[in-house]
């Protein structure tokens, strides 16, 4: 062997690290959910789900930093346990589900905050229009083999949204003053994840 080849194989050898630690997992949706809630006529919150959650998210574990997170949600997935709430939800005075099927985030960077915690920025797109949020995230938990053979991990985030930077502006002002719902939404994302194997 070259003098040259055995930098080049020294050098794959130490980069070899960094290949081995980042890896691909993709979101189960049988146990996955974005949770929500948002004030209703001043005085109580009232809470929901969204079930459809896919996506992958790539971790590199050498470097958290580096990783990404791409979700995509189903707005139809919308759950509250009143039919005629969930109904008024999907339609265009809300989430308009047939025009707009589903919600989607794509981080641009992550950031280490505090012991085993991480903020994640990216964009956040609802209804068409894509702001700039900031999930507050829990660290990956440790990988754990599941009953079916494979790999999974799970983690939890957080963030609040105004409705109306996403031009769901509906609302209706009460006889007594004030208005029937909050602008501020408070969102929970719990996701579980399956490690995608190498081919």
């Amino acid at each position: 062997m070259s003098k040259t080849a055995g930098v080049i194989v020294a050098f794959l050898v130490l980069m070899l690290p960094s290949f081995v630690l980042a890896s691909n997992w993709t979101i189960d949706p049988d146990h996955s959910n974005v949770q929500f809630k948002i004030r209703h006529l001043m005085i109580s919150n009232v809470k929901g789900v969204f079930g459809k959650v896919q996506g992958v998210i790539n971790i590199d574990d050498k470097d958290i930093t580096k990783s990404i997170v791409r979700v995509t949600i189903g707005t139809d997935s919308i759950y509250t346990g009143v039919t005629k709430r969930d109904e008024h939800l999907k339609s265009a005075d809300f989430f308009d589900v047939v025009k707009y099927p589903t919600m989607t985030f794509v981080s641009k960077k992550i950031i280490k905050h505090g012991k085993r915690k991480l903020k994640v920025i990216g964009d956040l797109a609802i209804r068409g229009i894509a702001r700039e949020v900031v999930l507050d995230m829990k660290e990956f938990s440790n990988e754990i083999k599941d009953p079916w053979g494979g790999i999974r991990r799970g983690v939890s985030a957080g963030t609040k949204i105004n409705r109306n930077d996403f031009g769901i502006t509906w609302n209706k002002t009460m006889e007594t003053g004030g208005v029937m719902i909050g602008d501020d939404v408070f969102i929970t994302l719990e996701v579980e994840m399956v490690k995608e194997q190498s081919k």
